[in-house]
C-alpha cells in the first residue's frame, strides 16, 4: 500500500513517502512450547521506550544491487533470522506486559522514499524531528508508549541512492548489546544468503528462562524536573590519538596509580568534569552532582553469560561529587575505575535488587540536587554497529535519534565509535545555557576535532 505519510520542511521542502508497510514473519513457526517469553524485572524497568539506531549506507554500485534488491534481501534474511530471535516477532500483550506472546505476528517493516540526500540526514542534530520520520511509527526512545511491537524496522531510500536502515528495539526486551548481537546475526544471514551457510556468524541468541512474575518496582522513582530552558543536543568527536594523550596526562598526574583506564573511562571523566563545570558557572556555585555510568555486566556473572544473551544486563554505577575539588579529571577517573571493580554476581536477581536499591535511593530525597545534577552515560563503543555488512558494504555512519523529553530533566551523553574506528563520537544532551558554556570549554576542545 502506497500513501503519503508526511510533507516536511527540512531546509527546503522535502517529500517523505511511505511506500510499503508489512510485517515480516519468521520463516518457520515458533514451537508451541516457546509461545510465552517471560521478561525479567530488569527488563521491565525499561518499559515503554525504544533504542532507535540508524545505519547509513552509501550508494555503492560495486555490488551490483539495486535498492529494490537490497530491500528484498533484508526482508528475506530478517525472516530467517527471526526463527532464532522468535520473541522479536511476537507482541507484548499490553504496553506494560510482563511477557511476550510469541505468536509469529512478525516484525513491522516499512519502506519509505525521501527526496533528500543521505548526507543531509547524517549530519542533522540528534533531536531534529526530521530524523524521527526515518523510524517506523516514529518509535524513538520514549515517544511511543502504546506500541506492542518488540522490534520495528524502516528502510529509507534517499534520492542519492543511499539507504538509511532504522531499527527500533524495545528496551523492555533487550539492551544495546542485545541489539548488536541481533543485527550482527541478521547482517550475516543477509550477506551469505542462508542461516545454514558455514560463514554465518554463530551468534545464536541465549535466552534466560525467567519465571512469570508480578513486578515489584520500588514506589520511589528517579526524580524529574520541569525545565525552565529546553534541552539541546550536540555531537562532538574525539580522535583516539588525542584521547591517548589525555590518558597519558592523567597517568602522569596520578603517578600511574590508576590502573590502565580505557579511553572510554577517560573521556567519560572529561565530559562529566566539563558538564559539572558548566553547571557551576551557570549557577554561580557548585552543587552536588552525580555520574551514572551504564555497564554491560554479562561477563560479571558466574558463570559468564554469552554476549548473545537477550535481555537487559546493565548495571548503573553511581559516582557522587560533593565538592568542586572532587571534579578533577584524575579524581573522577580514579573513582570510576574503582566503581568498575565490583564483585561478580550469581544471578539476575542480584542485579535486580541492586537496581531497585539505587532507584529507591534516587527517589527518597536522600541525595541533594540529584534531580538536576545527574548525568547519565551509556557507551556503545566496541559494539558492532559500524561493521554491519548486509551484502553491500559497511555503513558510512551510525547514529541514535535522541528524542529529547520536553517535561523531564535528563542531562547525559552517549558514546559511539566513529565510522573509521579511530575515535569516539559523543552525543551530548544538556540544558541550553549549560551547553553554551560546555561547548566553549578550552580543555575539552583541545581533545576534540
Amino acid at each position: 500500500m502506497t500513501m503519503i505519510w508526511k510533507l516536511l520542511r527540512l531546509g527546503r521542502r522535502q517529500l517523505h513517502t511511505i511506500i510499503s508497510r508489512e510485517t515480516i514473519k519468521p520463516s518457520s513457526p515458533t514451537p508451541s512450547h516457546l509461545h510465552t517469553y517471560n521478561l525479567s524485572e530488569m527488563d521491565l524497568i525499561n518499559q515503554n521506550s525504544y533504542t532507535p539506531l540508524l545505519l547509513f549506507y552509501p550508494n555503492n554500485r560495486n555490488f551490483g544491487l539495486t535498492s529494490e534488491q537490497k530491500a528484498t534481501i533484508l526482508k528475506k534474511s530478517l525472516s530467517h533470522s527471526l526463527t532464532q530471535y522468535y520473541p522479536f516477532a511476537g507482541r507484548f500483550t499490553a504496553p506494560a506486559s510482563t511477557y511476550v506472546e510469541c505468536n509469529d505476528e512478525g516484525v513491522l517493516f516499512l519502506e519509505a522514499r525521501n527526496d533528500g540526500k543521505l548526507d543531509t540526514f547524517q549530519h542533522k542534530s540528534l533531536d531534529d524531528e526530521s530524523l524521527e520520520q526515518l523510524f517506523a511509527d516514529e518509535l524513538v526512545f520514549s515517544k511511543s508508549t502504546s506500541s506492542t511491537n518488540p522490534v520495528a524496522v524502516q528502510l529509507n531510500h534517499f534520492s542519492c541512492g543511499g539507504l538509511g536502515l532504522a531499527v527500533s528495539l524495545s528496551r523492555t526486551i533487550g539492551d544495546g548489546c542485545t541489539l548488536g548481537s541481533f543485527l550482527s546475526y541478521w547482517a550475516s544471514v543477509a550477506r551469505y544468503g542462508s542461516t545454514a551457510h558455514k560463514k554465518v556468524l554463530p551468534l545464536k541468541p541465549h535466552f534466560i528462562l525467567h519465571p512469570r512474575i508480578h513486578p515489584t518496582h520500588p514506589e520511589a522513582k528517579a526524580p524529574t524536573m520541569k525545565l525552565s530552558n529546553s534541552l539541546v543536543s550536540k555531537i562532538f568527536v574525539f580522535p583516539n590519538s588525542k584521547l591517548s594523550d589525555l590518558k597519558n596526562k592523567v597517568a602522569f598526574a596520578t603517578s600511574g596509580s590508576i590502573n590502565n583506564p580505557t579511553l572510554v573511562e577517560i573521556l567519560t571523566s572529561l565530559l562529566y568534569k566539563t558538564a559539572v563545570g558548566a553547571a557551576t558557572t551557570k549557577s554561580g556555585c557548585f552543587k552536588p552532582s552525580y555520574l551514572f555510568f551504564m555497564v554491560n555486566v554479562r561477563d560479571k556473572f558466574v558463570p559468564k553469560l554469552p554476549k548473545s544473551t537477550v535481555g537487559t544486563c546493565v548495571k548503573a554505577l553511581m559516582i557522587e561529587t560533593h565538592d568542586i575539588s572532587e571534579t578533577s579529571l584524575s579524581k573522577v577517573a580514579g573513582d570510576l575505575r574503582k566503581k568498575l571493580q565490583f564483585e561478580e554476581m550469581q544471578n539476575v536477581q542480584q542485579l535486580v535488587e541492586y537496581t531497585k536499591g539505587l532507584m529507591g535511593k534516587l527517589g527518597n530525597g536522600e541525595l541533594e540536587n540529584v534531580g538536576k545534577g545527574s548525568y547519565w552515560c551509556s557507551s556503545f563503543c566496541g559494539f558492532p554497529f559500524n561493521k554491519l555488512d548486509f551484502g553491500w558494504g559497511k555503513p558510512m555512519g551510525t547514529t541514535l535519534a535522541i528524542r529529547l523529553p520536553k517535561s523531564e530533566y535528563r542531562n547525559g551523553f552517549v558514546l559511539m565509535d566513529t565510522a573509521d574506528g579511530d575515535g569516539i563520537k559523543v552525543m551530548m544532551v544538556l540544558e541550553k545555557e549549560c551547553m553554551d558554556i560546555f561547548e566553549n570549554d578550552k580543555e575539552m576542545l583541545s581533545y576534540c576535532l
